[in-house]
């Protein structure tokens, strides 16, 4: 082969790569903007049903939240006799019972949020033990008095979870 030969190979060859290469880039961002409108436009229409399920369960555990706050609890919440292990197990009891009622609706809700909403529920039934174990609580009702007056000196604990709730709410917007 001559150099004349060579030269002309190149010479067709050379044009002939980087217009295969080009156009394979061209095609290759093409594809992935296509794939890419179609994720966006699935999400799309996937927020659209599920947005409403997402507020609803923000809605249920602003809900659980409320009836857990140990000023609403309590009044709701009245003793069924006078000892105070018996109404502490009845509280215990009851808040258990609502959170195991809302227990699907952290499908739907981050994870973040659940860890508060979880641990604002045991901050609240571990604030009635302690209210329980406490040598001046004597029954129902002074159990009752020791938890409210604990409350005015210090938030309950789902109103940091409430709150977290409702920024979390605020950024679906």
């Amino acid at each position: 082969m001559d150099s004349t030969t060579i030269t002309e190979i190149i010479a067709y060859t050379l044009p002939s790569l980087i217009t295969g290469g080009v156009a394979y880039l061209l095609f290759n961002s093409h594809f992935k903007d296509q794939q890419n409108t179609r994720r966006w436009l699935l999400q799309k229409d996937n927020q659209t049903a599920t947005l409403p399920l997402r507020l609803q369960a923000y809605e249920r555990m602003t809900l659980f939240m409320e009836r857990i706050n140990p000023s609403q609890l309590l009044v709701r919440i009245a003793p069924l006799s006078d000892d105070k292990n018996d109404y502490r197990n009845f509280v215990i009891a009851q808040v258990e019972q609502e959170f195991e009622h809302n227990l699907a609706q952290q499908i739907y809700i981050s994870d973040e949020c659940w860890s508060i909403i979880v641990t604002a529920k045991n901050a609240t039934i571990q604030m009635v033990r302690l209210a329980a174990k406490n040598e001046k609580v004597t029954d129902a009702n002074s159990l009752r008095e020791t938890i409210l007056s604990d409350l005015l000196e210090k938030p309950s604990p789902s109103s940091a979870a409430l709150a977290f709730i409702k920024d979390e709410v605020g950024q679906l917007w």
